[in-house]
């Protein structure tokens, strides 16, 4: 019986866990969910220069479209939405630049991560949550599409399968 309970609690501690890739220090969802976006459709994204982790200069300018996600190497949720966007139309876009912010990541997690994923995209490394925090108070991954004037089109958070089918990008 205690080993059927002990079985039952555990089961139910990684479920709830796992679900939302929030990190551990983050509360679970309530009914509606408590996630906060701090950036809107029409705000200016407040970030326009990055290096990332090959030590380039990656600078938001005037001629594109831009896709940034932040997300986290051992988030499922990320790791499903990188690889949509691995099989996507999006990577075929010359006039849209993606960038994606790994939360709590360093430029070492990012450029193993990317060995395995083989994405031709920008890594850009946040290990204190100061670029996540300007947007955001939890829940990964975010999609945040903006404008070639930096403006914001949309955003969407990617818990769900087929997130970046829902961008309105053109």
């Amino acid at each position: 019986m205690k080993t059927t309970i002990k079985m039952l609690l555990l089961s139910t501690v990684l479920t709830t866990g796992l679900s939302g890739c929030k990190a551990s220090n983050e509360a679970l969802p309530q009914a509606d969910d408590g996630y906060q976006t701090y950036i809107h459709t029409g705000d200016s994204f407040k970030h326009l220069q990055f290096t990332d982790i090959k030590n380039q200069a990656v600078r938001f300018d005037a001629n594109h479209k831009k896709l940034v996600i932040l997300f986290a190497t051992w988030c499922s949720d990320s790791q499903r939405l990188l690889s949509e966007l691995k099989q996507s139309e999006l990577l075929t876009q010359a006039e849209l630049t993606i960038v994606a912010i790994g939360r709590e990541e360093t430029n070492t997690t990012l450029e193993q991560f990317n060995e395995t994923m083989q994405l031709p995209i920008h890594f850009v490394a946040d290990p204190n949550r100061d670029i996540y925090n300007t947007y955001a108070n939890k829940g990964i991954p975010r999609v945040i599409l903006l404008d070639e004037r930096n403006r914001v089109m949309q955003t969407l958070i990617g818990e769900q399968p087929n997130t970046l089918s829902k961008l309105n990008w053109n």
